[in-house]
């Protein structure tokens, strides 16, 4: 299986995305969390460091929130004041006092809407900076890990870990934060002058509460199960839909339309009927909570009426407190809804927090030195490694490379070719054994300098967004334009980047598919060309070419080779036959070494393998 790192300083000065353990090896993929955070404190916890360096913001942004759910208090008071002053009749309404709460009404409006304009705009920008810090955090996070963590983890879910869970983390922050702190103060603040206006009124708004939690998880608990079902029935439907696309090609030349047509016109009548009954039962509550509301407003009505007959409480408390009721009763629901979404945020967060606690690159030793001028001597002292401890992958490999000798590494899937590599360029380190460039060990260089020394070329080669110059130029930042061109011409990629509309200036689109395999292989050297490495790696970076474009990436890579030391992983004998060392290697051992014409004189796997590939050629 290739394997894709993002190495910041080796793809610097290599020639594209470097491949992970050998094929075949490599630890299981990751499982996707459930919604609900694992420990909510914890992450809580955390994601407070993050809303410390804005706490002064917060602090104010806390206290217009306070004086807006005040506002939102003291208005139903002055509507009951107001209806109170006209309850004698026309002769005897106070007209002063009236005007006073009319224009107090209209000021609280007014200050109500600039506060929450004011808060709305200070918590848009505390969001955004949260999340940004800690976008950063975790993108400067990913430059430092292991290559087995990216091993171990799809794109598609680090991807979603970057965008998914942070949006979720912003969105819940911006909008439920100020939501849940005035809802509260909203629920408390209406209790208390609901018992201060009449204990009695009180009473009777109050029993309808049972009935709103017990409605709300009743239906909240079938939804749950509609919604997440609906959820795997999209997933299935979207990769569906992804096949399809990607495999279009086979599904016409196999003629398979009318099978592909059926699943998915089955998977979508599934997610249509799951979506249905997922809507119908969450149109329920709204319907569901006005009349339990209603119930309440008639209790408090009626009790209210009651009251206001015996003298007791006037029109205008019954007014008020109808409006209290309401104010009571609606952030109830909403702080249920408010935890959920606050819940699935910190689910998210605890995601994005998983990859900070990833384990990073070992540090440089105290005494690592930089590795100047490397001559590309290269010596495996008994090497053994496995990706894990149990399945050892190379077993007591030793051999010399020579500054500027060509090393060739053949052998079957997964017999641990490209592990030879990954260790010589310290994306693992080695279990036992040493590995040494110009007669030191690796572990002794920096990583930094030891990587700039390489060079790499793959069968799959990773081009960026960008122009083709900018692609070449990724080999060396600091590369003139002249640069750039003449290393394309060494590699043979001249010709047909001129021949291109935009020539070099050509937009390249998801990792270069307007061009041609061979043509990015071209680009590829003309790469590491331009980096100038002292150690060439090169891993079947002809096996998916025709013959005549292989003949060009082959004198391309004849020029890059020169006067370097280089490592070829192939499975066409052919291209290696003027390696100065051939290596087979089987199950992590070194079988059999020699020049090409010494092992077809041995008779031995490398003279099986390679006159087997010349019969089937003929053929």
């Amino acid at each position: 299986m290739q394997r894709q790192t993002d190495t910041s300083r080796m793809q610097g000065r290599g020639a594209g995305n470097f491949t992970g353990p050998g094929r075949g090896f490599g630890g299981p993929r990751s499982v996707m969390p459930v919604v609900k955070a694992k420990d909510f404190k914890k992450t809580i916890k955390r994601l407070w460091f993050y809303f410390g360096k804005e706490r002064k913001l917060l602090a104010v942004i806390f206290t217009l929130v306070i004086c807006s759910a005040s506002i939102g208090l003291f208005v139903p008071y002055l509507i009951g004041r107001a209806i109170d002053t006209m309850s004698g009749g026309v002769n005897h309404v106070n007209f002063g006092l009236l005007r006073i709460i009319a224009i107090t009404l209209v000021a609280a409006y007014i200050a109500d809407g600039v506060i929450s304009l004011m808060q709305g705009w200070l918590m848009a920008g505390v969001s955004q900076r949260i999340v940004q810090n800690l976008r950063c955090t975790v993108f400067d996070k990913l430059q430092k890990l292991t290559v087995a963590f990216f091993d171990l983890k799809t794109h598609g879910e680090i991807m979603s870990r970057l965008s998914n869970d942070m949006e979720n983390i912003s969105s819940t922050i911006s909008q439920a934060t100020i939501q849940l702190l005035s809802s509260v103060i909203t629920v408390i603040g209406a209790l208390a002058m609901m018992l201060v206006l009449s204990p009695l009124l009180t009473l009777a708004s109050v029993i309808t509460i049972p009935m709103v939690f017990l409605v709300t998880k009743s239906v909240a608990k079938r939804t749950r199960v509609l919604f997440k079902e609906q959820q795997v029935i999209l997933g299935k439907l979207n990769g569906h839909i992804e096949e399809t696309i990607s495999g279009l090609h086979i599904i016409k030349a196999f003629n398979h339309e009318e099978n592909v047509i059926e699943s998915f016109e089955e998977l979508n009548s599934k997610l249509n009927k799951i979506g249905v009954k997922a809507q119908i039962w969450s149109g329920f509550i709204m319907p569901l909570m006005n009349v339990i509301n209603n119930i309440g407003f008639a209790a408090v009505a009626a009790v209210g009426g009651a009251l206001a007959v015996e003298n007791l409480i006037t029109v205008g408390i019954i007014a008020s407190f109808l409006s209290y009721s309401r104010q009571f009763a609606r952030p109830l629901n909403e702080i249920a809804n408010i935890f959920n979404a606050l819940q699935s945020a910190v689910a998210g967060a605890e995601r994005v927090f998983e990859i900070l606690d990833e384990q990073e690159e070992s540090s440089d030793i105290v005494r690592a030195v930089e590795l100047r001028a490397p001559k590309g001597n290269v010596v495996f002292e008994d090497v053994n490694f496995g990706y894990r401890e149990d399945v050892p992958v190379l077993r007591n490999v030793s051999f010399e490379a020579k500054a500027g000798s060509t090393i060739a590494l053949v052998g079957p899937t997964g017999a641990g070719k490209t592990t030879v590599v990954n260790l010589l360029a310290r994306f693992y380190d080695v279990t036992s054994g040493k590995i040494l460039i110009d007669g030191r060990d690796i572990r002794e260089y920096t990583r930094d300098s030891l990587r700039s020394c390489f060079g790499i070329v793959l069968q799959d080669t990773y081009l960026f967004s960008g122009t083709i110059r900018e692609n070449i130029r990724y080999g060396n930042l600091n590369a003139s334009d002249m640069e750039v061109e003449q290393a394309a011409i060494l590699a043979n990629a001249d010709v047909f980047i001129r021949r291109l509309p935009k020539s070099y200036d050509t937009l390249l689109i998801e990792s270069g598919s307007n061009l041609s395999q061979g043509q990015r292989q071209l680009l590829a050297i003309a790469r590491a060309i331009l980096a100038d490495p002292s150690i060439l790696i090169l891993d079947e970076a002809t096996s998916s070419v025709d013959t005549r474009t292989e003949l060009h990436i082959q004198e391309a890579m004849l020029k890059l080779m020169k006067n370097r030391t280089s490592f070829i992983i192939a499975h066409r004998l052919s291209t290696i036959r003027d390696a100065n060392i051939i290596m087979v290697i089987d199950k992590g051992h070194i079988v059999e070494k020699g020049s090409h014409e010494e092992l077809l004189h041995i008779g031995g796997v490398y003279s099986n393998m390679y006159y087997s590939q010349l019969r089937r050629t003929e053929t």
